[in-house]
């Protein structure tokens, strides 16, 4: 049972450190102006512990409040924070402080927070590339349950984890327009039971991304999203899942960059932040500054992260229990190579992702968008008890590289509800190898067959479907 605080009346804001801190002892009230809110909520908040807000409300909050390592805040049925526009326009309404040093927080939990998004959707953020409602940058055994936002805007995700160890994101339902779970570099993680109707991604896994997207590069690993539905939607762009990858190289002299394109130099990574205009500049001047940005040679480089890698991806992951009813692409696991982002520089390590599974996944809609669609190079997919209507797997390339290596893909166990023939894999990538191996599947209908579309690569096949049985 939770145990109220006793505050003694000083003036001073002592109080007994019972271990649990109610933050109406604080003065925080849902009668207050967000001012007031935003800062006796801080004070309760930097006692850390176990922070209690149990009084039925929608509390305003005018700025963001920051979160220490060994913190929990619970937040009671029925109460909500509610960003309002009191001392001007803010991102975050959570943001661990480490964030702002990157020194790791370990140990928070966030527990039956809602919030209401009040139409403040702020892309900028005192930390370049952050851009969570909820935002953790540099944490570890960081828990979030049962959190709510039914009003996301187009700008911020909900919630946005970069550079992490162990964390644990369950029970959320989260409707709105831009990503629902946004997640850059980090490791061991678990998405479950989320709900989610977003124009956007309902989950991200960027390990690379715009400049504005994650605030550090690198691999995204060992990691499990589960029972989570995708709901429809009157209109959509995304992914249920984006899964992105990317690759660079050392800064020489001449190379030509556009916005967001990274480079390695003086054993630190630095990004262009430019207009998404799709204009190439010319870099003449080595960038080495230790902080911050520098503008060279008309470029604004961005310093990002001080360990060198040159690759990012996805490795490692399972998805489960994944019902998707909104008719888009369900996975995309790809670069981007447009006007915001180049995630591939020419001549780079290649970065290519591992050993992603695919368990209990059901395709609900009608319509013939692909359930996975591939623009990188992947070594194995896993499909399992699985269930298809006209959703097949489409491999394209974009000009990125000219070796996409060969992929091995087993699907095992699973349901094809396709009335017809049906397009199982198609290929567009140049010289392309895919070994496909399927066993143990159910076709629903007598009339269905599958087939395999190589393009100009090649598709072996071992197959218990019509159409594909030797």
């Amino acid at each position: 049972m939770l145990r109220k605080s006793t505050l003694t009346q000083t003036g001073t804001g002592d109080h007994d450190h019972s271990g649990f801190v109610n933050a109406a002892d604080f003065g925080f009230s849902p009668e207050a102006s967000g001012i007031e809110n935003t800062r006796v909520l801080q004070q309760a908040v930097d006692q850390g512990g176990t922070i209690v807000v149990n009084r039925p409300g929608a509390y305003k909050i005018a700025g963001t409040i920051y979160v220490g390592g060994n913190t929990s805040m619970v937040f009671g049925n029925d109460v909500f924070l509610k960003k309002v526009d009191e001392l001007g326009a803010f991102t975050h309404v959570l943001l661990n402080k480490g964030a702002l040093t990157k020194t790791y927080d370990q140990n928070i939990t966030i527990d039956g927070l809602h919030i209401i998004v009040n139409g403040m959707d702020v892309c900028e953020s005192r930390v370049c590339g952050l851009r969570g409602q909820l935002a953790f940058f540099y944490v570890k055994d960081l828990r979030i349950d049962r959190f709510r936002c039914m009003d996301l805007g187009g700008s911020q995700f909900a919630i946005h984890v970069c550079t992490f160890e162990d964390i644990i994101i369950n029970d959320v339902i989260i409707k709105g327009d831009k990503d629902g779970v946004h997640l850059g570099r980090g490791k061991r993680f678990t998405i479950s039971n989320g709900i989610f109707q977003t124009f956007d991604d309902a989950v991200a896994l960027n390990a690379h991304d715009y400049t504005t997207g994650n605030p550090e590069l690198g691999w995204i690993e060992d990691g499990v999203v589960e029972k989570c539905y995708d709901l429809t939607a009157e209109k959509t762009t995304g992914f249920f899942c984006r899964i992105l990858a990317g690759g660079w190289i050392d800064w020489r002299l001449g190379m030509e960059v556009q916005q967001s394109d990274s480079v390695v130099s003086n054993g630190r990574i630095y990004r262009v932040m430019a207009k998404n205009d799709g204009a190439i500049y010319k870099s003449t001047t080595q960038p080495t500054h230790e902080t911050g940005n520098r503008i060279l040679d008309g470029i604004n480089w961005v310093m990002v992260q001080n360990d060198v890698t040159y690759t990012a991806g996805v490795r490692n992951i399972t998805f489960r229990d994944i019902f998707l009813e909104k008719p888009r692409i369900g996975f995309s696991v790809h670069f981007d190579n447009d006007k915001f982002s180049r995630s591939y520089y020419p001549g780079a390590i290649i970065p290519a992702q591992e050993q992603l599974t695919f368990d209990n996944i059901r395709v609900l809609h009608d319509q013939p968008f692909a359930f996975l669609s591939i623009n990188t190079p992947i070594d194995i997919l896993t499909i399992t008890h699985s269930s298809f209507k006209n959703s097949g797997i489409q491999f394209h390339g974009n000009k990125a590289m000219q070796d996409y290596l060969k992929t091995r893909i087993n699907i095992l166990g699973c349901v094809f509800n396709q009335n017809g023939p049906m397009d199982l894999i198609t290929n567009s990538v140049e010289n392309k190898e895919i070994l496909l191996k399927t066993s143990s599947n159910i076709e629903r209908h007598d009339d269905f067959s599958a087939r395999v579309i190589p393009g100009n690569g090649c598709i072996m096949v071992e197959s218990d479907l019509t159409g594909l049985k030797a």
